[in-house]
């Protein structure tokens, strides 16, 4: 296994919470210039994700919307893979099996999904008016997953669930990619890591130490074992600032982390501290970019922060979906200098 990295499409317009102009966009023309980029330089997957509200801007902010992008995304790449959240509480799992298919043919099989229990409240309700507690969340999340796989697999699919029912239902044509797209998840509540060690592919998780993922690792491997399957994959989110010197590294770093959080921003921290049930304290300066992105520590210098790689990939994570600002010079600098420097990441690899 050599690691490799990906990106979160910047969505939103914006990744850090404490600068003002970051010279980006939230619009298609921005984003599709970023996974043009990202697909000509040898990147594994872009991440779009789901949420309806601007989770770093502000509520009022525009985000793109997921799905509608990803399938515009497919047409116009042609390598790099497609991960498109899903928040079961928007949406019904046959009908997200049947565009999941849709956008597998459309990209050649470069689809994969990463599903999100949801942890914003206040967005589900705004959007759909209901809300679960915390442990139905993950119970109605391990039901979508069945259905996904059975509307994927069988010619003809009945399920009666809590939350779900479907009758002999057809779905045609079936995923390129068999027996179907791949499945990822989060979550780091007991509920969380067993839904997602009995039912998904690959365990996606916050930035964090080395000794931290190590100890999740650990965990939903043994989970797996125990509940049977196939090997689960591992991937994590990450911030990278890759400089020519550490000293300017750093600078980056602490000029990204001087908190001076608005009232939108501290509003969305704290409803995502208060919805998720998380392992770890979440300080201020964690959320200065999301999904603890700091905390993997890769800063510093391509060498640097590839041997700093090399560490998670021991411990088994395989892929990295990585934030940076500005998203256009940053995927070059990562691409065209940190690349090149992973096991597996050649140039024939990235033009393939």
């Amino acid at each position: 296994m050599s690691i490799r990295i990906g990106l979160w499409l910047p969505i939103f317009g914006a990744w850090l919470r404490n600068v003002p102009d970051e010279r980006m966009g939230w619009s298609f023309e921005y984003n599709s210039g970023v996974a043009r980029l990202a697909d000509e330089l040898g990147f594994e997957t872009l991440l779009v994700a789901e949420l309806n509200l601007n989770d770093i801007r502000g509520h009022d902010a525009p985000v793109l919307e997921c799905w509608t992008t990803v399938a515009a995304l497919a047409a116009v790449t042609s390598r790099i893979r497609l991960m498109a959240a899903i928040r079961p509480g928007f949406r019904l799992p046959a009908i997200v099996a049947k565009m999941a298919s849709n956008i597998d043919h459309i990209s050649s099989g470069r689809f994969e999904l990463n599903l999100v229990s949801a942890w914003w409240k206040e967005e589900m309700e705004m959007y759909t008016g209901a809300w679960l507690d915390h442990a139905e969340r993950y119970q109605r999340s391990a039901e979508f997953v069945r259905v996904l796989k059975g509307m994927w697999a069988e010619p003809r699919f009945s399920y009666e669930g809590r939350f779900y029912r479907n009758r002999a239902a057809v779905l045609a044509p079936k995923p390129v990619q068999r027996p179907w797209p791949p499945i990822w998840a989060g979550g780091e509540s007991e509920e969380g890591r067993e839904m997602i060690a009995s039912e998904c592919d690959g365990y996606l998780m916050h930035g964090d130490t080395p000794e931290a993922v190590a100890a999740l690792v650990t965990d939903v491997r043994s989970r797996r074992d125990r509940l049977g399957g196939p090997p689960i994959k591992f991937g994590m989110a990450a911030y990278i600032i890759c400089r020519d010197t550490e000293r300017e590294a750093r600078e980056e770093y602490n000029r990204i982390i001087d908190v001076h959080a608005d009232r939108k921003s501290y509003e969305t921290y704290q409803a995502f501290v208060s919805g998720s049930k998380l392992r770890t304290s979440v300080t201020l300066e964690d959320y200065s970019v999301s999904n603890r992105g700091l905390r993997p520590a890769l800063v510093g210098t391509p060498a640097q922060i590839a041997e700093r790689l090399a560490e998670y990939e021991r411990l088994g994570v395989g892929l990295i979906l990585a934030q940076c600002s500005p998203m256009h010079e940053e995927v070059r600098t990562i691409g065209e200098r940190l690349l090149p420097l992973l096991p597996g990441h050649t140039q024939a690899a990235a033009t393939a």
